[in-house]
């Protein structure tokens, strides 16, 4: 018997090791090296010209956004910096300013141990909303910018994000056509080995003149943002 379990073991970690050993082949395979790039002028001046492509003082503007999207649905208001993130049976009234501040409800009812609903609500948020609003980032703190040569000779813009969010570190190459608006990035991020990972930017839709992506290709996957709104703030 003992001789039939030490065969067993033997048979499954040989299984084990030859998926671990394919894996990191296919991920070195696959993966690129992230692309080094130029900060200064001429990555700000890049910057700019995809802002202004995607009417950026428009978007500053937006008092409210709802949208959904992974089975999250959300009603940001910009004004406030508070958003109701929900999900399930639940709804977390978020305090983007201060999270402590924020209420958690479970059908309804105020759910009294409420932190994990609201780091939960803020994951959710933070990754989420980076789907919807990426693009308007690239001058929030933390955020280095360079620009990149590709191989066809346009200008791409590195993002790196050194702080804030969930994943601190992230970079994206975001692909611009020739108006300056992005029709894709590639992804080098923690929560994905591989690196260079491509997902498109399509299917714009206006919120009040803003132009916001509602469609992400990465590979076979289809990512939708759905049931997207928004208004602009009143003038007194």
């Amino acid at each position: 018997m003992a001789s039939k379990w030490s065969k067993g073991l033997k048979k499954a970690a040989i299984i084990l090791l030859s998926t671990i050993a394919v894996g990191t082949l296919l991920i070195y395979v696959l993966s690129a090296p992230l692309p080094e790039g130029t900060e200064g002028p001429e990555a700000d001046a890049l910057a700019n010209q995809m802002l202004s492509a995607l009417n950026v003082e428009g978007f500053h503007q937006l008092e409210t956004i709802s949208f959904s999207f992974g089975g999250h649905h959300y009603f940001w208001n910009k004004a406030s910096n508070k958003a109701d993130v929900s999900w399930d049976d639940y709804l977390v009234a978020l305090d983007l300013d201060d999270p402590s501040k924020s209420e958690a409800y479970q059908n309804g009812d105020s759910v009294e141990k409420k932190r994990p609903l609201i780091d939960k609500a803020l994951a959710y948020f933070y990754n989420d909303s980076y789907w919807l609003a990426a693009p308007y980032k690239v001058y929030d703190k933390g955020v280095e910018r360079r620009v990149v040569k590709t191989e066809d000779g346009t200008k791409a813009l590195l993002v790196t994000h050194t702080s804030g969010g969930v994943t601190p570190g992230d970079s994206y190459l975001w692909l611009l056509d020739d108006t300056y608006r992005p029709t894709a990035f590639k992804m080098w991020v923690s929560i994905i080995p591989i690196g260079g990972v491509k997902a498109s930017w399509e299917a714009y839709e206006s919120v009040s003149g803003v132009p916001l992506a509602t469609m992400h290709r990465i590979g076979p996957l289809s990512l939708f943002i759905k049931n997207l709104d928004g208004k602009p703030r009143t003038i007194d």
